[in-house]
């Protein structure tokens, strides 16, 4: 069978059944879940450990308003360094390399952004749209090309997130078939 080196990139199938999600469902399986018990486990400590420090390196840089992110950051950090961790492993699928995933994360964090940004401090989300010292005339035409700029700005990242992990992947493939 005579494959080529972007068939590595395409969402693997098993039986009619997507594999994209079983690898986006293993991490959650690796979280810690509730117990009664007075005394956790070794791997409940561990990973409440782990969690606790990340959060807190992910946190030291924030001033206390930044905390009410604490969660939804930790959770998602941890989530993709786990993804990316099992694509590590022979013949498994990395799911960080198609668009679709990183789009799917991308869109909407980058919306909340925007709509915080613009309720909490409108003058200044606002004021991004307009450059300063901008001449008179220029300045419908900047705040629409500053705006489309805005809604592009998702899109691009995600796609050149993308072409970077397939970059990698595929020099790594053309290594190892040249070695």
């Amino acid at each position: 069978m005579t494959l080529s080196f972007f068939d590595q990139f395409m969402s693997p199938v098993y039986m009619g059944v997507p594999l994209i999600a079983l690898a986006l469902t293993l991490p959650w399986l690796l979280f810690p879940t509730p117990t009664h018990r007075w005394l956790n486990s070794r791997l409940l400590t561990l990973q409440g450990w782990f969690i606790n420090r990340f959060s807190y390196q992910l946190l030291m840089p924030l001033n206390t308003g930044g905390y009410k992110w604490a969660m939804i950051f930790a959770s998602l950090m941890i989530f993709l360094i786990s993804l990316n961790m099992l694509g590590l492993l022979p013949y498994t699928f990395t799911p960080t390399t198609q668009l679709s995933m990183n789009m799917g994360f991308a869109v909407p964090l980058w919306l909340a952004t925007v709509i915080i940004g613009v309720r909490n401090q409108p003058t200044i989300a606002l004021g991004h749209l307009l450059p300063e010292g901008t001449p008179t005339p220029l300045i419908p035409v900047l705040i629409i090309i500053e705006t489309i700029s805005l809604f592009i700005r998702p899109l691009a990242l995600g796609v050149r997130l993308t072409a970077n992990l397939t970059a990698g992947h595929l020099l790594i493939q053309l290594i190892a078939t040249a070695a």
